[in-house]
């Protein structure tokens, strides 16, 4: 597949999990991307050398995004990659998880805010000068909007991103640009690692689920690549779930 020949990609967190599902992805279809990673430089360039030996081209941008200049950190190191040309392709993917209403502090909910909510919109405002006609945003959002869990503070920094969807797309749209969400179910990432250790709360959230098993990364990485590709060029402000048929009925 080659639909994104040519064109670039920026994609956060994207050193393992859902990240490294879509960076790998979208690289296999044509594009140059961009490896955003903050803890763990053998991991980020473990992708990026995957992605080389696969004939794909990749680099990797190291930013702590829940720093007040984590954003400027990427610009830095995106912008001279980018050659003055166009940003095509940014993924707001990096994400913490947790924050239960008994066990949540100011600085644990301050830095989930910070990589979930404000990195991803100050990723926009400052590469809008790159972003242009046939631009794609694409945000990471949750099944967690619509549901309760006990991790009240992810879910609303997801619900955040939805509405940050909505309204950037409506404000993008002249430009050309699309902005759309993807909203994972239940996924086999080191977020969820309770499925390694407990086999009747896997086999439950599979009976859950209408297809009848848990979510691969690479399920995530197909949706994503289809808002990114030409094939969504008249998809803006939506949010997919894809999530196998999560709680569809009993």
């Amino acid at each position: 597949m080659a639909q994104l020949q040519g064109r670039t990609a920026l994609v956060t967190g994207a050193s393992r999990g859902i990240g490294r599902a879509i960076a790998t992805r979208l690289a296999a279809d044509g594009a140059r991307v961009a490896v955003h990673y903050n803890g763990s430089a053998d991991a980020a360039n473990e992708v990026v050398d995957t992605i080389r030996r696969d004939g794909g081209q990749a680099v990797t941008v190291r930013a702590d995004l829940s720093a007040g200049d984590g954003v400027e950190q990427v610009v830095s190191q995106l912008l001279p990659w980018l050659g003055g040309g166009q940003l095509d392709v940014l993924v707001n993917n990096a994400a913490l998880f947790g924050g239960t209403l008994e066990e949540a502090d100011g600085t644990e909910f301050d830095r989930m805010f910070a990589v979930n909510v404000r990195a991803p919109f100050f990723l926009v405002q400052r590469l809008l000068p790159v972003l242009g006609k046939g631009s794609r945003v694409v945000n990471i959002s949750s099944g967690v909007t619509w549901m309760a869990i006990p991790q009240v503070v992810y879910s609303m920094t997801k619900g955040a991103v939805d509405v940050m969807t909505r309204t950037l797309a409506k404000s993008l749209g002249p430009q050309g640009i699309t902005v759309n969400s993807v909203s994972p179910g239940i996924t086999d990432t080191d977020m969820n690692p309770w499925m390694e250790v407990d086999a009747e709360a896997t086999a439950n959230a599979i009976a859950m689920t209408a297809l009848g098993r848990i979510g691969a990364p690479a399920d995530i990485a197909d949706a994503v690549a289809f808002f990114a590709s030409d094939d969504a060029r008249w998809v803006t402000g939506q949010r997919i779930d894809v999530a196998g048929g999560l709680f569809l009925g009993p």
